[in-house]
């Protein structure tokens, strides 16, 4: 049996999901009928992936969930991301990184998703970072022909893609804290979490505390939904002490695989993720 190609998202984030998507789709039942919930939704992988015939997919980041709610609605078109592109790539390939910042200053005043697209596909690594004051902040990645027409088709055709899952379903995307997505959650639906990982530096918008961790355990528990957390374990360096301390009671499925967050290939190690669902 063939199986099913993976849907890459348009957004690129550390730590994305993509690889083990088949992991999380075989240990993923859940009632068809109830509300696919993501409290952290991030590039979506996993919600494309799914296709839930309802969802609630919020984030704390503005500009995905913007990105996100434009293709859905329309407003933003596969075409239209290949005109910004074109047009901007072309002047990167001319100035190179004094035009980077250039957008990158221009972002951080206008706050167009299709910016943010350019910066997320032009920026060092796939990173997206903020600093304290939510300005966006990560440095070029020094490829100055970043798009060519090849990748700039890519990146199209995963705006098509993200489209035709998204089409005819029953999608809510929510600007919020993550805590907004619990409050109407019922027994029949799903609450898959991939939160920021405590231990490991993250700037993807404001900070991870442990308090706010703690109470994402505490509203897990309470909550009538299913729940399925998505978390690393360990590496050969170290292991996350979070969850064996807080997690342990929820059932454990376990895969080895990549992140590929190193500037050099020699520098990324296989780390354990870890999905301990409710029930």
């Amino acid at each position: 049996m063939q199986e099913t190609k993976i849907i890459v998202p348009p957004i690129k984030c550390q730590g994305i999901k993509t690889k083990i998507v088949p992991f999380i789709k075989e240990h993923v039942i859940r009632d068809e009928e109830g509300l696919w919930i993501e409290p952290f939704v991030g590039t979506g992988v996993v919600a494309f992936n799914i296709a839930p015939k309802r969802a609630l997919l919020v984030d704390k980041n503005q500009y995905i969930i913007g990105l996100y709610h434009g293709i859905q609605n329309g407003s933003i078109t596969s075409r239209m991301v290949r005109e910004f592109l074109e047009h901007h790539g072309a002047i990167l390939e001319q100035r190179g990184a004094d035009y980077y910042r250039e957008m990158r200053d221009a972002f951080n005043q206008n706050g167009d998703p299709l910016y943010f697209l350019f910066l997320n596909r032009s920026d060092f690594n796939g990173m997206i970072r903020f600093n304290r004051h939510g300005q966006f902040n990560v440095p070029f990645c020094q490829k100055p022909n970043r798009f060519s027409k090849a990748y700039v088709t890519k990146i199209c055709n995963q705006v098509d893609k993200v489209g035709d899952v998204m089409r005819d379903k029953d999608w809510t995307f929510k600007y919020g804290s993550w805590k907004d997505a619990f409050s109407s959650a019922s027994e029949s639906d799903y609450i898959y979490l991939d939160p920021p990982y405590i231990g490991r530096d993250t700037s993807y918008v404001g900070e991870w505390p442990e308090e706010d961790a703690i109470a994402l355990v505490n509203y897990s528990k309470a909550t009538p939904a299913n729940v399925c957390l998505s978390m690393w374990r360990e590496n050969e360096f170290r292991r996350n002490d979070h969850l064996y301390e807080h997690w342990s009671d929820f059932k454990w499925y376990e895969c080895k695989h990549f992140y590929h967050i190193g500037a050099k290939e020699s520098n990324r190690h296989p780390m354990m993720e870890v999905l301990a669902i409710k029930r």
